[in-house]
């Protein structure tokens, strides 16, 4: 096949086939299909689209073009993908409490970048925990304790690493069809029989209005379809953070809690909403794991099985303490109305919690907890949060950020 008349073709807002599309993948994988053409490829995507046939052939070249999982019969094998959110810890409770309630969830997760925290940082916040499984490894595990949590490994959708990196320098992240096919293609080399998405929008997520993050529900959904996955799609707003912390071992601590059947109310209705959604027992049943040890006696031996200690995990604020731990006062007296996740989120990337490149570290101590939701009443000077970070001067770019971000009304 011509690559130029594929890209052409596509540039016209014509629709390729399944194996037209294959050979553009397969040839940018083995570098037959250099980076200049298929950096014109995603160009053509992002002006003309893809319709569900043709994202979904796009998704299974990128899956196929690496290792995929391959399970025995058994349980049902199912895992969730969130669009990203501020303070969303949400995998750290969900994975053990599906696992518990008898299905396997190999799920492969990644970092955090700008804003969105990412869970292999959050897991790696825990002494020891090693999230560099093999894909025998990872299978291995999935047998013996249902469940793992891990990361990309050099063979699973390699496509997938390449597109993206190249989409990430040429203007077209922003494509529905190229958002999903990454996403899926990613999901279902899990092998998976059902698949939830979290979908979030608002100031702190990627999609900031419902209508856009439908859209690409949508094209999630439709995908799962062509490739025969049972998928659903839960919308939540992204206005402010999710539970009370936001921050790699504050959101780990905030996430035990839920686990130990409290934690933050929005936390636990969020991680029942979505197993209720692809578990093989009733959401009754799923608050009783939750509530009885059952799901957190899973995330314990998850935690052992991939190099840490549980025994860690009662210590982690001792074990990761940030230098200052400041509170914020509340500048005025009255109900809680705004507070805004995308600045809250770019104040912890700037304390350190998050990076602004992929190949930046992070700092598993800073960020906030205790912070107020919306709907509360506060009392001027009463405080709103703490900080945790390095550097009085943090603090007062992160106080600054906050009350920028905040609203209240008398």
């Amino acid at each position: 096949m011509h690559v130029p008349t594929l890209i052409s073709r596509k540039r016209d807002g014509e629709t390729l086939s399944a194996s037209e599309i294959r050979h553009l993948v397969d040839g940018y994988v083995d570098g037959s299909v250099p980076d200049y053409q298929m950096a014109a490829f995603a160009m053509a995507v992002f002006f003309q689209g893809m319709d569900p046939v043709e994202t979904a052939a796009l998704t299974r070249a990128m899956l196929e073009s690496g290792d995929v999982f391959q399970h025995p019969k058994g349980p049902p094998v199912i895992d969730k993908h969130s669009t990203g959110g501020i303070g969303d810890k949400v995998s750290l409770p969900l994975a053990p409490l599906l696992a518990a309630a008898g299905a396997r969830v190999p799920m492969v997760s990644g970092r955090g970048l700008g804003i969105t925290g990412g869970t292999l940082d959050k897991l790696e916040s825990m002494p020891g925990f090693r999230t560099g499984l093999s894909l025998d490894e990872a299978q291995k595990q999935l047998g013996e304790i249902g469940v793992c949590m891990m990361g990309q490994t050099e063979r699973f959708c390699p496509a997938d690493r390449k597109l993206y990196a190249l989409r990430d320098v040429t203007g077209t992240v922003a494509s529905i069809p190229l958002i999903t096919a990454s996403i899926m293609s990613k999901k279902l080399a899990e092998s998976l029989d059902r698949l939830v998405l979290d979908v979030k929008f608002g100031s702190g997520a990627f999609m900031k209005t419902e209508k856009d993050a439908r859209k690409l529900a949508d094209a999630m959904i439709a995908v799962g379809m062509e490739m025969g996955v049972e998928v659903k799609a839960i919308l939540n707003p992204m206005s402010e953070p999710l539970g009370r912390a936001v921050g790699n071992v504050l959101e780990v601590i905030e996430a035990l809690e839920c686990l130990d059947g409290g934690g933050p109310a929005d936390l636990r209705k969020l991680v029942l909403d979505l197993a209720e959604a692809i578990a093989p027992v009733s959401r009754d049943e799923l608050q009783a794991l939750l509530d009885d040890g059952t799901a957190r006696a899973k995330f314990d031996q998850l935690v052992a099985a991939q190099g840490g200690n549980p025994d860690d995990l009662p210590r982690l604020a001792e074990i990761h303490r940030a230098d200052l731990i400041l509170e914020i006062p509340a500048p005025d007296t009255g109900t809680v109305k705004r507070v805004d996740a995308g600045l809250i989120g770019q104040a912890a990337l700037q304390l350190g919690a998050g990076r602004s490149r992929a190949d930046s570290g992070v700092d598993f101590a800073v960020g906030f907890d205790r912070l107020v939701k919306i709907g509360e009443h506060v009392h001027q000077g009463d405080p709103i949060c703490r900080v945790h970070c390095r550097h009085k001067s943090d603090y007062d770019m992160a106080e600054a950020l906050v009350l920028e971000g905040l609203g209240i009304e008398p």
